[in-house]
């Protein structure tokens, strides 16, 4: 093989490598800081339920636009620039004295991880060729390592300021990034596809019921993870646990994320389709078990409780799986694509700021982890229904 050739191929797996990690790393850090960040703000709680809906609220309305952009100034473009304006965010927000201006810094950061959860997969599909397969499994892996090493920053500072540097240390890897990109960038020039598909000449993608329920699945499943990553640290040191074990209790979760990350793909290539349905049931009855240990014994076994909640996290990358295993025609998967994870992206953010609301209002977690113990019924038969042997193509009835 060239030099040329594979020094391209290692800078490609470099760049995915570097983008993964920044997808995650620079939210899950702000749940971990929750509690000291809104009394250095001196915030209510619903304030801080803003701060942990906004990636949410960031992912649905940017993951519209990001196609758009890219068409304009290519994936490389875009995903580029949405790096330098993450990076400036990261960069300034830690030291604002005003929560409304870290609040407006914060949509900053999100909104170049926005981007790349929706360009970053097209990315690699169109430069890794035979790698393909190898950089998927280095972005779904590489993303669950950034959300268990964000929470755990805050265990390598000390002081009034320590929250301030356990978030603006993850301006590093965001800048490696740009350091990276900016010549990926200038290398691939304008590398937006040629031929493309109006996916709103297709279909109407929310008239088939199976892309109606993967939409509600992606959506209930992420309204739990972008709650726990913001609130489960504060639910546990109001419970009487320490804020270093809260942070690590997070990190449990994202442990789980990365052993979801790379085993749920095998094992749903290899499930018959008839068994897949109840995937989602055993998840769902996981996390049950997580919101009812965290309501009852919070502090006696918080390890296990963030174990059983990260386990039911698998819903993740069950629900990404559903989007290609359930369409056949590529312009129906991306239009299932672009249809589940904005408009999910949006129904989760609604969670975290209604957990704040109800904190402000209560003064108790009770009444919160006993509706989200609930609400895991609720995904356990929306996934049931996601999940069934059904092709999106077929109910919408697309002529060959």
């Amino acid at each position: 093989m060239p030099r040329t050739a594979t020094k391209l191929k290692v800078f490609t797996f470099l760049a995915v490598l570097v983008a993964a990690f920044n997808l995650r790393s620079a939210i899950v850090s702000v749940g971990a800081v929750l509690d000291e960040l809104v009394q250095a703000f001196d915030a209510s709680g619903a304030i801080a339920g803003i701060i942990t809906a906004i990636p949410g609220i960031a992912f649905g309305i940017f993951g519209v636009a990001a196609v758009p952009l890219a068409k304009k100034i290519g994936l490389s473009g875009a995903l580029t620039s949405g790096m330098v304006v993450g990076l400036i965010g990261l960069a300034i927000r830690p030291w604002v004295g005003d929560i409304w201006a870290f609040i407006f810094l914060t949509g900053f950061v999100v909104m170049g991880i926005a981007i790349a959860n929706i360009l970053l997969p097209a990315w690699i599909k169109l430069h890794g060729g035979k790698n393909t397969v190898a950089l998927m499994t280095v972005y779904t892996t590489v993303l669950g390592v950034g959300s268990t090493l964000g929470p755990l920053s805050t265990l390598l500072f000390n002081g009034s300021d320590a929250w301030r540097w356990a978030i603006f240390i993850w301006v590093i890897p965001a800048a490696l990034q740009v350091v990276i990109w900016l010549p990926m960038w200038w290398n691939k020039k304008y590398d937006f596809p040629a031929q493309t598909v109006t996916i709103g000449s297709v279909a109407k993608i929310w008239t088939s019921p199976t892309a109606f329920f993967i939409m509600l699945f992606f959506g209930l499943q992420s309204m739990n993870a972008y709650i726990q990553m913001g609130w489960l640290p504060k639910i546990f040191i109001d419970a009487g646990v320490s804020p270093a074990h809260a942070s690590i209790g997070l990190s449990i979760v994202g442990i789980m994320g990365i052993v979801g990350g790379i085993t749920m793909p095998f094992a749903i290539a290899r499930t018959r389709n008839k068994n897949l349905v109840w995937f989602p049931v055993v998840f769902g009855i996981s996390m049950f078990l997580g919101y009812v240990g965290t309501w009852l014994w919070p502090a006696q076994g918080w390890f296990l409780w963030s174990f059983f909640l990260g386990f039911g996290g698998l819903c993740f990358p069950m629900a990404i799986a559903l989007i290609p295993a359930r369409t056949r025609d590529p312009r129906i998967t991306a239009s299932l694509s672009g249809f589940a994870q904005p408009v999910g992206y949006i129904l989760a953010a609604l969670g975290p700021l209604a957990v704040g609301a109800i904190y402000q209002a209560l003064g108790s977690w009770s009444e919160i982890l006993i509706g989200l113990a609930l609400g895991t019924i609720v995904l356990s038969i929306v996934g049931f229904r996601a999940a069934r042997n059904l092709m999106v193509d077929d109910e919408l009835a697309i002529p060959n």
